[in-house]
């Protein structure tokens, strides 16, 4: 059997902490599906492993052969690329610029990037390489995985209670759905609703969107083009042009566009998170790499936010903030646009650090809630994460 390691490019994942603090690239949701399940579903059966921070490579194990097939998991495949990537030879590598897309030979090969033979790409492919070319690609993305896990398969029928506004073909329903009174609008692109999704009364839907296996979305709702439910996300209110990676909550009013959210996240009823400056700007996101706000040449960019952060009612976020990992926002007035990790308050009342104990214990609670045990792996690599986070207070 191929085996196949999907490796981290180190500069690209620095560009997407807080996301990559607890998961590999390709661990990203984008689309429909992760961009490792991208690659599985082009590749076919092998032996998949990962490449990633040290620190992370008890959760995602690096299982290596005299021979692999290495795969960049910052790069959103196609079939014509990925059959690319099976056909290299011993030594061969995809090379677009100064990046490596795939290679095919021995380890310490690609660690030194020894190659026989360099190919450029087949066709160029779309890539994350900033954490907000996540939501700006999510559209076609979804469009993308649409097209693919509908392909020769058919609907479940959509009730006659539903409206649908636009073409009805470019809606699919997985077995054990619901979507009865739901407005679903196909006009700028297709709808996908996963295994056992709910989608509540007069919850109105523009594609491209797609929601996962269990995610829920409440009565009422308005969800825009590009917006994506991961895995049990439950999602009420305002949302456009943003991406739940999984198992993290939006379930009341308030508004967020423009964003990321990671998974095991909570945002508190009322809570809004603004996408556009006052003044029509430019927008500035904070970087890990540089340890600075750099520029991004875009006007809108929204919320960024961290595994296992929350916010509490009514709270108001600022243009292009970024939170880190386990953060706790509560009370009122606008918190600064970058919140390091294992950091709680408010900007009135100031902010100190979370506890490892007291955050343990409520990721026990929050994670249980769905069968998911934290385990002491999980531990390891969020005390990994509270070490490192101290560099950035």
């Amino acid at each position: 059997m191929r085996n196949i390691i999907i490796f981290d490019d180190n500069e690209t994942r620095r560009q997407l902490l807080p996301l990559t603090h607890t998961r590999p690239i390709a661990k990203i949701r984008i689309g429909i599906t992760t961009i490792a399940e991208k690659w599985q579903n082009m590749l076919g059966e092998a032996r998949y492993s990962w490449l990633t921070a040290s620190y992370l490579q008890e959760k995602f194990p690096l299982l290596a052969e005299s021979t692999n097939l290495m795969i960049a998991g910052h790069v959103l495949p196609s079939p014509t690329l990925a059959k690319q990537a099976l056909a290299l030879g011993e030594g061969e590598a995809i090379i677009d610029g100064e990046q490596v897309i795939a290679f095919n030979g021995k380890p310490e090969d690609f660690d030194n990037r020894q190659f026989t033979k360099t190919h450029a790409p087949a066709e160029q492919p779309s890539r994350i390489n900033k954490l907000y070319d996540i939501f700006e690609l999510n559209s076609k993305a979804i469009c993308d995985d649409f097209a693919l896990i509908t392909q020769g398969r058919k609907s479940q029928q959509i009730p006659d209670t539903a409206t649908v506004i636009g073409d009805a073909s470019q809606i699919f329903i997985e077995e054990g759905a619901s979507v009865d009174g739901a407005f679903l609008n196909t006009k700028k692109g297709p709808i996908y609703i996963g295994k056992d999704v709910e989608i509540m009364e007069c919850a109105c839907i523009r594609g491209p969107f797609a929601a996962c296996h269990d995610a829920k979305v409440k009565i009422g709702a308005k969800i825009y083009e590009g917006t994506t439910l991961g895995p049990f996300c439950k999602v009420g209110g305002e949302v456009e042009n943003t991406v739940f990676i999984g198992y993290s909550n939006k379930a009341h009013d308030g508004f967020i566009g423009d964003a990321v959210v990671g998974e095991w996240c909570n945002l508190g009823g009322g809570t809004t998170a603004s996408n556009l400056k006052n003044d029509y700007g430019e927008t500035k996101l904070w970087n890990y790499s540089s340890q600075r706000f750099e520029r991004t040449g875009r006007q809108f960019v929204g919320l960024i936010m961290g595994d296992h952060c929350k916010t509490g009612v009514n709270c108001m976020i600022n243009t292009a903030t970024v939170l880190g990992v386990g953060v706790n926002i509560h009370g009122s007035g606008f918190p600064r646009n970058f919140v390091p990790s294992f950091m709680e308050g408010s900007s009135n009342a100031g902010f100190k650090e979370v506890n490892l104990k007291g955050f343990f214990t409520i990721a026990e609670r929050v994670m249980a809630r769905r069968g998911i045990t934290l385990t002491d792996t999980d531990r390891k690599m969020y005390e990994s994460i509270h070490a490192i986070a101290k560099k950035y207070k």
